[in-house]
């Protein structure tokens, strides 16, 4: 069985890539941890006036319901301020980690070190281990502070998706220029659960 994938959902705008990915891990049968900020409370009230339950059983039901899958997989949601959580020790055997999105707040604490909630902890621990972290910044334009930031952590190993979809497998839908975005920080990971067109090569030009 393969090890489970920690999802960490920051407070940055495109709550609906967290949804994708779920909706899709879960459906191709994966094991997810889901730690979500407490920013990202104010996030799904601000963009879908919807309140997320901080209880952890009835948080995976809520994300459940967003993803429109009631079954498949396992969704394990953490509180944000459990520090003392599985994923919070180097010693818990994961696949990795994606933090998705990813706003510039949680991009600066991780480039200096910092760990003040169980997101940040989980991904320091990812950098800290030599294990695989993705983050997918969701932030526009980049400020030179943001640049910087992003940096450090390519340095350091971390993997950097921002959220920008390509045009080529024709989308037809906004959910499939997501879905480009989660199909691409999931490869970075090895998953490929996502229906994606992928590139194949173009014609030949004329010259």
């Amino acid at each position: 069985m393969a090890q489970p994938l920690i999802l960490g959902v920051s407070g940055a705008s495109g709550l609906i890539y967290a949804v994708r990915a779920i909706k899709h891990l879960l459906t191709a049968d994966y094991t997810i941890e889901l730690v979500a900020s407490r920013a990202s409370y104010q996030v799904w009230q601000a963009e879908q006036n919807i309140q997320m339950p901080g209880e952890p059983s009835a948080q995976a039901d809520f994300w459940r319901h967003q993803a429109g899958v009631e079954t498949g997989g396992k969704l394990i949601c953490h509180r944000w301020g459990d520090v003392g959580a599985t994923i919070a020790s180097g010693s818990y055997r994961c696949a990795g980690m994606v933090v998705m999105p990813c706003s510039m707040s949680t991009v600066a604490k991780l480039a200096v070190g910092m760990s003040s909630d169980l997101l940040e902890r989980a991904a320091d621990v990812q950098i800290k281990e030599g294990k695989p972290l993705v983050v997918v910044p969701r932030e526009t334009p980049f400020s030179l502070i943001h640049l910087r930031n992003l940096t450090s952590l390519a340095e350091a190993g971390v993997r950097i998706v921002p959220a920008i979809p390509a045009w080529y497998h024709r989308p037809q839908s906004v959910t499939d220029l997501v879905d480009f975005v989660v199909a691409r920080a999931l490869d970075q990971l090895a998953i490929d659960c996502v229906p994606l067109s992928r590139w194949q090569g173009g014609p030949t030009p004329e010259l």
